[in-house]
């Protein structure tokens, strides 16, 4: 069935609307980060870059690292700009632009956030690096989708029944990372956490600068639940989206995090560029070993 103009926007140069990419910019594993500066960060180990393109806070470097080729794309912040990367990333892989038509054949992508994150309790402690093992989503964005069949129901019903959840606030929605990937990028340098979500940076994760938060007890709440022995680890502002998302397209997905934040102890990473910049380098070594 052909998909209208008005649902997929491709502009003239036969590129998708947003990411300002053709299907042939990009490599089937693609790493996902916040801010368009770190794109560099990435990109620069990189043996040969082929593709450099931007629009907006989308930029895309597209490229070779020990032979195995890699994206890496900014988002920007939130499950918004989540929402946009990666229904764009795959339309290119899995609809023909062309004929406005999903194709017969589907294509996996293999999706990495690579970000930073703030830690919401003691033993996690700042520049330490966490991979999602699950995500929950307080932005609501995954309910706009047919999508519970790809959602955590226990454990996200465990949590509001916890947290006494605000009726006015989104439901929260719970996603499982893809293990198959995981297991490529776990080791003994890494800890496997159970990531929050957030809608936004200031009153969503419980910071008062000004206007009084609607729960002062968020993140005491957030400390204290615990589901088959999974506590919630670190806040951030992509995963439960990215998670969801590929669960729903059919990609695999996960989330590296650089805890530059300590909520429970007020510290904060002395040199957290420094931390990030370790992270990108385990993370690209540790792909391409087996891709």
């Amino acid at each position: 069935m052909r998909i209208a103009e008005s649902e997929l926007i491709v502009n003239p140069d036969g590129s998708i609307y947003h990411l300002n990419l053709l299907p042939s910019d990009i490599a089937d594993t693609v790493i996902f980060v916040g801010d368009p500066g770190r794109v560099s960060m990435v990109s620069k180990y990189f043996d040969t870059i082929e593709v450099k393109k931007e629009k907006r806070e989308f930029v895309t470097h597209t490229g070779v690292f020990n032979g195995k080729r890699l994206s890496v794309i900014s988002t920007g912040i939130g499950p918004d700009n989540i929402d946009i990367a990666m229904n764009e990333l795959d339309a290119l892989v899995n609809i023909d632009l062309h004929k406005r038509e999903v194709k017969k054949e589907h294509t996996a992508l293999n999706i990495i956030r690579i970000g930073t994150s703030g830690g919401t309790i003691e033993a996690l402690g700042v520049d330490s690096f966490l991979l999602s093992e699950y995500a929950i989503g307080f932005d609501g964005l995954l309910h706009y989708y047919q999508s519970e069949h790809v959602q955590e129901k226990a454990m996200q019903e465990a949590f509001i029944e916890h947290t006494d959840w605000y009726k006015e606030h989104a439901t929260p929605y719970v996603v499982k990372y893809d293990k198959k990937l995981g297991d490529k990028l776990i080791s003994e340098k890494v800890h496997l956490g159970f990531t929050g979500t957030n809608i936004g940076f200031y009153g969503p994760q419980g910071r008062t600068l000004r206007i009084p938060v609607q729960d002062e007890g968020f993140h005491e709440k957030l400390a204290s639940f615990e589901y088959q022995g999974k506590r919630i680890t670190n806040l951030e502002m992509e995963t439960s989206t990215i998670y969801g998302m590929a669960a729903l397209l059919g990609h695999s997905a996960c989330s590296m995090n650089c805890i530059i934040a300590n909520r429970a102890s007020g510290t904060f990473s002395e040199d957290y560029q420094k931390s990030v910049d370790k992270l990108i380098k385990y993370t690209l070594e540790r792909l391409t070993s087996w891709l």
